[in-house]
């Protein structure tokens, strides 16, 4: 019972602070409105939801500013994919972000707000992936 006990208390832990001093409150990327599943009780709750320089946000609430904790972050680095999942979840305007570790589901408002977050999900993951790989060429040129 402690172990269940530990593990809700966790997941109801604000995430760590691994900001990278991004201003996330300010000039977002994208920002919206987005249905996502708790990590433990698999119930759909409504986040807001932020794409800046590289990572993924969300809070409960809109209202962001320079005291607001992000109750999660996803690091697009860590990102294989962002495609539609209305067939694999059965929800429309659905769709799913992976990782090597995990999948993660979405559901958008609209069709056309799923596209602009796949869209510009897509966008930062080929423009954080071309960094790494300019990276990781100038490191075999020194």
């Amino acid at each position: 019972m402690s172990n269940i006990l530990s593990s809700v208390q966790a997941a109801l832990k604000p995430a760590p602070s691994n900001h990278g001093n991004v201003e996330f409150w300010h000039a977002p990327e994208r920002a919206g409105w987005l249905m996502k599943q708790g990590e433990y009780f698999k119930t759909w709750r409504r986040r807001w939801f932020i794409l800046k320089q590289g990572r993924i946000f969300w809070f409960k609430s809109e209202h962001v500013n320079p005291d607001s904790v992000p109750r999660g972050i996803i690091e697009v680095e860590k990102c294989l994919s962002i495609k539609g999942a209305e067939d694999v979840i059965n929800k429309p305007h659905a769709f799913e972000i992976s990782t090597n570790s995990e999948s993660m589901f979405y559901i958008a408002d609209t069709d056309k707000e799923k596209e602009d977050w796949i869209n510009a999900v897509g966008r930062a993951i080929v423009r954080h992936s071309k960094s790494m790989l300019d990276h990781e060429q100038q490191d075999y040129t020194i």
